[in-house]
């Protein structure tokens, strides 16, 4: 059985989705699980469909306001050019006098995965031998959940879906059966060892990291940068943690994985969305697909292993 495995990575998903869409189009793989965390949840409903053109519509044309409804960041440039990311004072002040709990809201996401997921697609998904898995981090109960598509009614599926990209406090919370559910990047950064679990004797899974620990300095100008700076540290940590259990799983189980890592480090910023550069990022991980042999755990399985020990 093969799966397709997709990261999370926020903007990064749209060099992702330019993989993905080079070996469905191009290699022509048939996979028959598709496994995603936080923007990898984004992506795979629609690949696992055969939709690519209608996702790599959606990934090179979405906006801040796409996705927020009320947007916590304000957008500045600095005197280089680039574009810098500050506190959005007056959204975070409303949401706390609304006794939110987080400084945004993402409801226009979720509307955005019904208009671009259909019930016909679902139910075309249903019908067919594939399966769809979206990983989510339970708060309540403080653990990984993975919601299946042969386990779900449409609009439960878009939740789970929607709940498994939002990266809170930043974007909503999803209060459902009784609990707290956010982005399943919290807990499992990219779900190799499930797709493992499941079954999978051969999987592609798209990293949206570099394979090496960049050396790159990066500095915080504000408590906006600061956050954003905190929490991908910490993904990076839980992310090193994950791939290399997926590695001694991938052995144990004489598993193939071929492992695509993006070759340099595209932004600091993963929840700033400009239809601009997703565009050239989703070409970009075309081309560098077509390009570049994968990592593959069978023949270089000591090398990858000390890497990450």
């Amino acid at each position: 059985m093969k799966a397709l495995v997709i990261s999370g990575g926020g903007n990064k998903g749209a060099f992702a989705g330019g993989i993905a869409e080079f070996l469905i189009k191009e290699l022509k793989k048939d996979y028959q699980v598709f496994l995603g965390t936080s923007t990898g949840s984004l992506l795979i409903p629609l690949l696992s469909v055969g939709r690519v053109d209608r996702i790599k519509k959606v990934f090179t044309s979405v906006t801040q306001e796409d996705i927020f409804s009320t947007n916590p960041f304000r957008t500045v440039t600095d005197k280089n050019g680039k574009p810098k990311t500050k506190i959005h004072h007056l959204n975070v002040i409303k949401m706390f006098v609304k006794n939110k709990k987080t400084f945004g809201e993402s409801e226009n996401l979720r509307k955005l995965i019904r208009r671009s997921f259909t019930l016909s697609d679902f139910n075309e998904l249903k019908s067919s031998n594939r399966s769809v898995v979206v990983t989510v981090a339970n708060f309540s109960r403080n653990h990984v959940e993975y919601k299946h598509s042969n386990k779900c009614h449409y609009l439960d599926f878009c939740d789970w879906v929607w709940a498994s990209a939002n990266l809170v406090p930043f974007m909503s919370l999803l209060h459902k059966d009784g609990c707290d559910y956010a982005d399943g990047g919290f807990g499992i950064f990219i779900p190799i060892q499930k797709a493992i679990e499941m079954g999978a004797t051969e999987i592609d899974a798209i990293i949206l990291r570099t394979q090496k620990v960049s050396s790159k300095i990066i500095t915080s100008d504000n408590p906006m940068e600061l956050f954003l700076n905190s929490f991908s540290f910490m993904i990076n940590q839980i992310a090193i943690d994950n791939i290399k259990r997926s590695m001694w799983k991938g052995k144990e189980n004489k598993v193939k994985i071929n492992y695509y890592y993006i070759p340099d480090e595209l932004t600091n910023n993963v929840l700033l969305f400009e239809p601009s550069k997703m565009s050239v990022w989703w070409e970009e991980g075309f081309e560098y697909a077509a390009n570049t042999d994968p990592v593959v755990l069978d023949s270089r399985k000591k090398s990858l292993l000390n890497f990450f020990n």
